[in-house]
């Protein structure tokens, strides 16, 4: 009796030891632990580049959205000091500062606005003055409107 208990325990079953599931476990395991040093090495290089173009007046943003302009750097302490506006100053850590704003190369220039109403009347805007129409010729352009579909 005692030989045929014995003789079940010691059968060993099929698939003992690896099989294909662990493998692919460890696989997949590596595959991760490589892309996750991969983009800590990429997110550095991209600081490094970044932080090797600050220079004393490069316009720039922090990480909390502060825009600004460089005036100081101290890379004894990592600290730079912005310019928000004209007379406010700012020391921010210099892993704070995370984009360089490049000035927009196809803004149009601002119009200049005059200070009296002349430009509303101006003949460079495409419409004639109305002091310089007559009464006859205003009647006669305003009925022509209609009568678009001749």
């Amino acid at each position: 009796m005692f030989g045929h208990i014995t003789a079940q325990t010691t059968t060993t079953q099929p698939g003992g030891g690896i099989d294909i599931m662990s493998i692919l476990l460890f696989v997949m395991l590596g595959i991760f632990i490589f892309m996750m040093f991969r983009r800590n090495k990429k997110t550095q290089q991209q600081q490094a580049t970044l932080q090797s173009q600050f220079a004393p007046g490069v316009e720039v943003m922090t990480s909390f959205g502060l825009f600004g302009r460089i005036v100081d750097i101290d890379d004894e302490e990592n600290k730079v000091t912005l310019e928000l506006s004209p007379g406010n100053l700012a020391t921010v850590h210099r892993q704070a500062v995370t984009k360089i704003i490049e000035p927009a190369a196809g803004v149009p220039a601002a119009t200049e606005v005059p200070d009296d109403a002349s430009s509303l009347t101006a003949a460079e805007s495409g419409n004639t003055p109305a002091a310089a129409e007559t009464p006859e010729e205003t009647l006669k352009r305003l009925n022509d409107e209609g009568k678009k579909d001749n």
